[in-house]
């Protein structure tokens, strides 16, 4: 499989957003996410780093 977790990264910190994303839809300042399993999030942020290999997508808040 191909999905990937989704994680956000804080100061020192990645915390788990959502696992085994498929698609990740840029919106303006916003990222929609979705799994395979059709769990949805929106998070204004910004991909600062995919590592396909390791199956793992770090967002950055662009927004408290």
């Amino acid at each position: 499989m191909c999905e990937a977790n989704a994680y956000i990264r804080t100061r020192d910190n990645e915390e788990l957003l959502l696992s085994s994303v498929d698609k990740v839809i840029p919106n303006g300042d916003e990222l929609l996410l979705e799994n395979i399993f059709g769990q949805r999030k929106i998070i204004k942020g910004k991909i600062v780093e995919m590592a396909l290999v390791d199956h793992k997508i770090i967002i950055e808040k662009t927004e408290q």
